[in-house]
């Protein structure tokens, strides 16, 4: 590839991702949930940084934070977020955000160049408030009633008051403008261990999984613990406890090649050690990519649940809490992604799906998107041990930044589109 082209410029992007690391730093982590200061501090440095870029800054009424371009030709989105779960790692979220600053401060003062890439920082990604209310909410895909409702999983603080703090109360929300974007490109952390245990550098992502969450309850009975027979019992904590199991005993019967389902929170009602708990709850969770593998075993899930009604002595109910569509990645973002590694990173990628939810899925909903993961050390993520070799960070915004003056050249930009239309 000729040495015209621009380039990432590698030691500013690891100056401007340990910047955002000072901010709200935990060990070597940071603790950045949605709204805090340490949220708020990060994006000011963005809205700050973001005309090096020539692009014109603003945060919209729900704290999602853009950077738009004049110049003429077609236009990427790119970004990621800014907040952090809670005691978490440095990079899940602001090196999405940083590649896409990069990759405008690379290519858009091109003046060969025709088009520019344009910056989002979604918020609340990781949920502290609601599910990717950010970029649902530029998808059109979040009301006013949401915001409304919705309270911080920790505090219980309402969004609007945490809004009003922030300075955005009555401030409008930005909506995706039809056809301005050719497509929306996102870099992160794999939060896996496939790549640094094959020795690759690049993921391109093929598909995101959907996230289907559910509530399990059991209803027994309370009683006595001394004096209660074992035989007479309804204990809701033995049968729960049970279902778990079974759950591990029949789902690999007909679960996907990469389905992957979670028992989370359980609590025991009464939960005190002399008393025989009449009711139990588990929060249960499954993902996978397929829609029909999910149907599949919430099925089985419900007849489970039938059976073990039936047979008793407790009764078991499952409530559906959240549906998560999965995404394909856009087929000539893929590619684009592909070439770029084999023009900076040696060939070293593979094509994967990613086990984690990402913004990337929403904005698939309106225009052609693709992602692009650099390995994780151990695998680790959502902890504040979370990290990234430096010489893996830089070889990502490489390739990241040649990514997407390959889809604004006109590289492909027709199969992009062609395949936005496909899937």
């Amino acid at each position: 590839m000729p040495d015209t082209f621009p380039r990432a410029n590698g030691m500013r992007v690891l100056a401007d991702l340990n910047a955002l690391r000072a901010i709200g730093a935990y060990k070597t982590g940071v603790h950045k949930p949605t709204f805090s200061e340490p949220h708020k501090q990060s994006l000011d440095w963005l809205v700050h940084k973001l005309p090096e870029a020539g692009l014109a800054a603003a945060i919209d009424g729900i704290g999602n934070v853009f950077g738009t371009s004049a110049k003429a030709g077609p236009k990427l989105l790119a970004g990621s977020h800014l907040e952090s779960q809670n005691y978490a790692g440095w990079l899940d979220g602001p090196l999405g955000v940083v590649y896409a600053l990069e990759a405008a401060r690379a290519l858009n003062a091109d003046a060969s160049l025709n088009g520019a890439v344009e910056v989002a920082a979604w918020c609340d990604e990781e949920g502290h408030f609601g599910h990717f209310l950010g970029s649902r909410s530029y998808v059109g895909q979040v009301t006013e009633a949401d915001i409304d409702a919705a309270r911080d999983r920790t505090s219980g603080r309402t969004m609007r008051a945490a809004l009003a703090d922030m300075g955005l109360a009555g401030r409008p929300r930005t909506n995706a403008e039809p056809g301005r974007h050719v497509g929306y490109l996102e870099a992160h952390i794999e939060q896996g261990d496939t790549l640094e245990s094959e020795g690759l550098a690049v993921g391109v992502v093929t598909s995101i999984v959907g996230i289907w969450q559910y509530q399990i309850n059991f209803v027994g009975a309370q009683n006595h613990a001394g004096t209660t027979r074992m035989a007479a019992r309804k204990d809701a904590g033995l049968a729960l406890a049970k279902f778990c199991v079974a759950i591990d005993e029949r789902f690999p019967a007909a679960c996907g090649p990469r389905t992957v389902w979670t028992t989370g929170r359980i609590t025991l009602d009464p939960g005190a050690p002399s008393i025989i708990p009449g009711g139990a709850e588990m929060l249960f969770q499954i993902r996978d990519d397929d829609p029909t593998v999910i149907a599949r075993l919430e099925g089985l899930l419900k007849a489970m649940a039938a059976d073990v009604s039936a047979q008793g002595p407790c009764t078991v109910t499952v409530e559906k809490l959240r549906t998560g569509a999965p995404a394909m990645m856009n087929a000539g973002i893929q590619d684009a992604i592909e070439a770029a590694s084999k023009a900076l990173a040696g060939g070293r990628s593979v094509r994967m799906p990613s086990g984690a939810g990402h913004d990337a899925q929403m904005l698939a909903t309106i225009m052609p998107a693709g992602m692009l993961f650099v390995p994780s050390i151990g695998g680790i993520s959502h902890h504040w041990t979370e990290n990234t070799a430096d010489a893996d960070i830089v070889t990502g915004a490489q390739v990241f930044v040649d990514a997407c003056r390959r889809i604004l050249t006109g590289w492909r930009i027709q199969s992009v589109c062609e395949g936005h239309d496909r899937e």
